[in-house]
């Protein structure tokens, strides 16, 4: 299969996403699990966003990490762009920097453990970009300390109930951030079955099988 067409497609699937999740990230999950309000720290953008992970992921298995990284810039592009004509300034920042360097470091874990068993380079790279993605967006969307790139949102920094159910308080923004990682991580192991499934399918080519484990 020839490289090129196969790029442009997941080029196109990382661009759906991005798309997919700028829009739906106005929609607030109204549901309730556990005495939680989902409607109040949830959106349906937490639950399309981690598919991107599935595709930044299988291009590296199939064409290794410079292929992974063209892909991963071409959504960063389309993403903050979008983000620039939808939202603030600073939620335009937040989101692509998060973007960014979330999906790259997702890129290196996975390269470094691609020989080891098969579920460990996804799952792994996934869960710790997905750390780093929720630290930075959150912090840098909200925190306090980051009002040097744009107003900081009142109702964001007014202590609550963490989840809205815990005894503790914290700012609003810290439950948004855990339940948008609790869902990345849920996301991150349901796109292990999808994954799998490709093994087959998406077949390294050469040159990306021969990338070092530690490149």
């Amino acid at each position: 299969m020839r490289k090129t067409p196969v790029i442009i497609i997941y080029i196109a699937l990382m661009t759906l996403i991005v798309v997919a999740s700028n829009f739906l990230v106005q929609f607030p999950v109204n549901a309730r699990i556990a005495g939680i309000d989902l409607a109040d720290i949830l959106t349906w953008g937490a639950f399309s966003y981690p598919v991107a992970f599935l595709v930044t992921d299988l291009t590296n298995r199939q064409f290794g990490p410079s292929a992974a990284r063209r892909v991963v810039f071409a959504g960063f592009v389309v993403g903050v762009s979008l983000s620039f004509f939808t939202a603030v300034p600073r939620i335009a920042i937040a989101s692509g920097t998060a973007y960014l360097v979330g999906q790259l470091l997702d890129i290196s874990v996975f390269n470094r453990l691609r020989r080891q068993a098969w579920w460990r380079a996804p799952l792994t790279g996934s869960l710790v970009g997905s750390v780093l993605d929720t630290a930075i967006f959150f912090s840098l969307a909200f925190a306090a300390f980051f009002v040097f790139l744009g107003p900081n949102d009142d109702f964001a920094l007014e202590a609550s109930a963490i989840l809205g159910v815990l005894p503790a308080d914290a700012p609003r923004w810290v439950s948004w951030a855990i339940s948008d990682f609790a869902v990345k991580m849920l996301i991150g192991l349901v796109m292990l079955l999808p994954y799998g499934a490709l093994m087959s399918v998406v077949k390294p080519m050469p040159a990306a099988d021969a990338v070092p484990a530690k490149a």
